[in-house]
């Protein structure tokens, strides 16, 4: 066995966090380029490949998942959340993944990571819109949406959907984001992933 074949064995060994194996289904023929599960302790690459075309394909599913709890973004208009856990503290946020994590695997006895992936196939949307001018008017267009989109979107509307139901109530927000990603992966309406990603479909088939 030369040194490449031992490093890929023990590779392949490795577990997030030491608990939950990477050896998980990809259904979505589409997303699985994009979709890195490759080994991680801890997923980590500093940004090592946020500079290339097409890089974000290459950060590990759980740390888009973590960068994304640290910037959730706007929500309308408003940049309305930019305090309570959007910290930007990379262990903070960790910290209620795993805590997600241990609820999902409580609740369904699954490899938490597979059931994040399928969550994010089910509420990752195929269509949405865009506006062309024409005569000096502007008109809806229904438009497919790339993969690497599709998974941007997905990650999004599951922390919006974490951050709505934590927000100023008693829920913690690793219960919320367990909640949000178990009902996104049985593609239960109560999610709101599904809904943003029903919605937008919807919108966009009245504008084919």
């Amino acid at each position: 066995m030369d040194v490449k074949e031992y490093i890929a064995e023990r590779m392949s060994k490795v577990k997030f966090l030491g608990r939950w194996d990477y050896n998980v289904e990809v259904k979505d023929a589409s997303l699985k380029p994009y979709l890195n599960i490759e080994q991680w302790l801890v997923p980590k690459t500093a940004g090592r490949y946020q500079k290339k075309r097409f890089g974000r394909g290459k950060i590990p599913i759980i740390e888009r998942l973590i960068g994304r709890l640290m910037v959730p973004g706007h929500l309308g208009k408003k940049h309305k959340y930019t305090s309570y856990p959007a910290s930007g503290k990379y262990y903070k946020n960790l910290r209620i993944v795993v805590k997600a994590f241990e609820i999902i695997e409580k609740r369904t006895g699954e490899n938490p990571i597979q059931v994040l992936v399928r969550a994010i196939e089910n509420a990752a949307p195929r269509e949405e819109i865009t506006t062309f001018e024409a005569g000096g008017a502007r008109y809806p267009k229904a438009v497919d949406i790339s993969p690497l989109r599709r998974i941007d979107l997905a990650i999004r509307y599951i922390v919006w959907g974490a951050y709505h139901k934590s927000r100023n109530t008693p829920k913690k927000m690793y219960e919320a984001l367990a909640e949000e990603i178990i009902k996104a992966a049985n593609n239960d309406t109560g999610s709101y992933a599904i809904q943003k990603k029903l919605e937008l479909e919807r919108i966009a088939s009245s504008s084919r």
